[in-house]
């Protein structure tokens, strides 16, 4: 097995235009304070290592669940655990200097050209592309339509993003390897 990618276009009403924003804004907002959480756990680490552990994924996503506001209810809880999940990653990549993308985490900014949130819920629905919808969440939710065919794979975690006020879906799917069909050693022709 081996994972491609595949980038369609959405096309959402102006209500779920809403929420995808409001989305990217959350993602973004968990970010930069599960970034703010770590650099402090990080700084308490280093002036004390006995009193104070390392930061992990693990730990700067419970506190960051721990101490959720009202108005997060109404957001995705998946939102927060992903994007706990990248910062991990992003921070393994500062120890690894051999990585192209070696560098500390940065905070996220709203000018950034590109916003984007991730989620491994979501779901295609005859040919429309399904967001889980929040238990707390009392507004109408739609399904968004895609441009492109969508094939019938194992799809991993979905990114949805913004560019130019566009949307698109990075879809991550599983592809079963061809095998090598047996070699006769015998010349063909075409």
């Amino acid at each position: 097995m081996y994972v491609k990618t595949r980038t369609v276009r959405l096309y959402p009403n102006s209500h779920m235009t809403k929420e995808l924003d409001k989305l990217c804004g959350y993602r973004r907002y968990c970010w930069n304070l599960g970034l703010a959480t770590w650099n402090e756990m990080y700084d308490l680490h280093l002036l004390d290592k006995k009193n104070n552990p390392s930061p992990s994924e693990h730990k700067v996503r419970n506190y960051l669940v721990a101490n959720k506001q009202d108005w997060q209810y109404k957001m995705s809880s998946r939102t927060i655990q992903l994007a706990s999940v990248d910062l991990g990653n992003a921070w393994k990549h500062f120890f690894d200097k051999s990585l192209p993308d070696w560098g500390k985490p940065k905070f996220k900014s709203k000018k950034q050209p590109r916003q984007g949130f991730k989620s491994d819920r979501i779901k295609f629905v005859k040919g429309k592309l399904r967001l889980d919808k929040p238990r707390d969440n009392k507004s109408i939710w739609y399904d968004i339509k895609v441009r492109g065919n969508l094939l019938n794979y194992d799809y991993g975690t979905i990114s949805i993003y913004r560019v130019n006020s566009k949307y698109y879906a990075s879809i991550p799917y599983k592809v079963p390897e061809i095998e090598d069909k047996p070699k006769t050693n015998k010349n063909t022709a075409v």
